[in-house]
């Protein structure tokens, strides 16, 4: 559609005029109607995050650039973050901005075009970590010989897991807590790395054990199922643990870039659990190894002091010979020392007599007058000393003793206190054991009414109650025919009293006349006097 004719001045005819709103609504439509939902192909470039949350960044080629944007919820959702120079597939609708009137490209997510792209951007990362120190040997921690606790970050469901548990309990069992996380996905990074952080964060002897040692596991996968393990914040939470953590991503061919942070590579996660204790029976054996060494090494510096001694001994020659010259000295130096202490006595008498011989009387005196004068002296002075002592000390008794009285009101109040609480607590106890004692008086009675039941019940007199009854050969108790046989009188106990009886013979009962009845005479321990006639029935034989 021509707006404006050829010729220098605008048409003054029919022509609709258009608005600028207008234009750039067309505009819109047709862009976002020919083309909706697209996949472009191309290298990133001035990736900007304002702390909006938005991410804008170009996509260009060799010819062209377009611009791209994704919001905060879509960038959450991306399986892979934007970088500077990667190049990718961008999946999103195109439209236009008209504030600035040009279109733009609404990524909603990224693919890496292809796995070349996703290692040059995998060794981009691994330089810029490398080069911050992250991957250094000399902040590696080194692996505890053997931790009371494991903490495993890795899937609960998988097969990693049962690997690990298996290894551990074969080897050592030791205590493991799991922290289920993601292994691949949009997920995993961030999970894995609260994971790290969050072992990290438990209190030394809280209610949750700190781990001493951390493995993060996943079984093997691609390099796109691998690559949560490449994100910079796991590696850089894997960096930052201060609890050693071994590494066992993938099989032993699969690098990520957690393996360079990890204080130690496992080439697979049972070689982790490996690594994360030794063999509990080799670890016995190699104790009992060393302390039988010990036990050696100990015999035998042993015979080797005891023969060094017995050499010593030797070269030292016996007591007696070692003794006989200061004893030989001692018995010369005591012969001597007799006329030494005449000598001497003698030398004290003789300068004795001579200093007796000058002492005089008058000396004497004037010796005890010039001494009494300092006597005197020491005794004026020592007077006031002694009388301004006892003052000082009569005032610090005054001042302690006020002290003392406001302490000991207060013992005896405490005192008193204490004995009106005692008393108040014998008191109730007194009143608790008067009404426990007839309880107590009580409940034993009931449970000796009980017991005596229960002998009663459980006695043979009750079992003659219900028909049964004992046959007794004297003081013996018949249990069987035979024994029945061989004695021959008997005595029948039923529940209301004794029957004796006669036992039949073995020619009576090969007979058959057992029918009549013997009457015996009861034994002579046993045999009272009966009315005539009385209740007594005639006694019957036992078979």
């Amino acid at each position: 559609m021509d707006i404006f004719e050829d010729s220098a001045e605008p048409s003054r005819g029919n022509a609709h005029e258009f608005t600028v709103s207008e234009i750039s609504g067309a505009v819109k439509r047709v862009i976002e109607g020919e083309f909706g939902h697209v996949r472009v192909r191309g290298e990133i470039s001035r990736v900007s995050r304002p702390s909006s949350g938005h991410l804008y960044f170009d996509l260009k080629d060799d010819r062209a650039v377009i611009a791209a944007v994704s919001w905060k919820g879509q960038v959450a959702r991306m399986s892979v973050r934007p970088e500077e120079g990667m190049e990718v597939i961008a999946i999103g609708k195109l439209t236009t901005f008209p504030g600035q009137s040009k279109y733009q490209l609404i990524v909603e997510d990224i693919v890496p075009a292809g796995a070349g792209a996703l290692m040059v951007m995998l060794e981009k990362r691994r330089a810029k970590l490398a080069a911050e120190g992250l991957f250094d040997a000399g902040r590696k921690k080194p692996i505890p010989y053997l931790p009371e606790v494991i903490g495993v970050v890795t899937s609960p469901s998988g097969a990693v897991i049962r690997d690990i548990l298996h290894r551990l309990r074969d080897r050592f069992p030791r205590r493991v807590l799991i922290w289920p996380v993601a292994v691949q996905g949009d997920r995993c990074a961030p999970e894995v790395a609260a994971a790290i952080a969050g072992f990290n964060a438990l209190e030394v002897g809280g209610g949750i054990p700190r781990p001493d040692l951390l493995i993060v596991a996943r079984g093997g996968g691609s390099i796109e199922d691998l690559w949560g393990f490449n994100e910079e914040a796991v590696v850089r939470a894997a960096a930052a643990s201060r609890i050693p953590l071994i590494s066992a991503v993938g099989h032993e061919t699969d690098t990520t870039l957690i393996d360079h942070a990890a204080d130690r590579r496992a080439p697979t996660p049972t070689a982790a659990a490996e690594m994360a204790v030794p063999v509990r029976a080799d670890l016995i054996a190699w104790t009992d190894e060393q302390g039988a060494r010990m036990t050696r090494a100990a015999l035998h510096r042993m015979q080797v002091r005891r023969q060094r001694l017995t050499d010593l001994a030797r070269a030292m020659g016996r007591p007696e010979a070692l003794v006989r010259p200061s004893r030989q000295r001692l018995d010369l130096w005591g012969d001597r020392l007799a006329p030494a202490l005449m000598l001497g006595l003698t030398r004290r008498r003789a300068a004795f007599d001579r200093l007796a011989a000058e002492v005089r009387p008058t000396l004497i005196r004037q010796f005890l007058s010039q001494e009494r004068r300092v006597l005197d002296r020491f005794g004026l002075a020592l007077a006031p000393a002694l009388m301004a002592r006892i003052a000082r000390r009569r005032e610090d008794c005054a001042k302690v003793s006020a002290r003392l009285d406001p302490v000991f009101a207060r013992a005896l109040a405490d005192a008193r206190k204490r004995n009106d609480k005692l008393r108040s607590d014998l008191f109730r106890l007194g009143q608790r054991l008067d009404q426990t004692l007839p309880l107590r008086l009580a409940a034993l009675r009931q449970r000796l009414e009980a017991v005596d039941r229960l002998r009663l019940t459980l006695g043979y007199t009750e079992t003659l109650r219900r028909g049964f009854a004992v046959v007794r050969a004297g003081a013996h108790v018949v249990t069987t025919r035979a024994d029945a046989i061989r004695h021959e009188a008997l005595e029948i106990e039923f529940r209301d009293g004794h029957l004796p009886v006669r036992a039949a013979t073995e020619g009576e009962l090969a007979g058959g006349d057992i029918t009549a009845p013997q009457p015996v005479a009861p034994p002579a321990r046993t045999r009272k006097a009966k009315p005539e006639g009385g209740g007594g029935g005639a006694q019957g034989s036992l078979f």
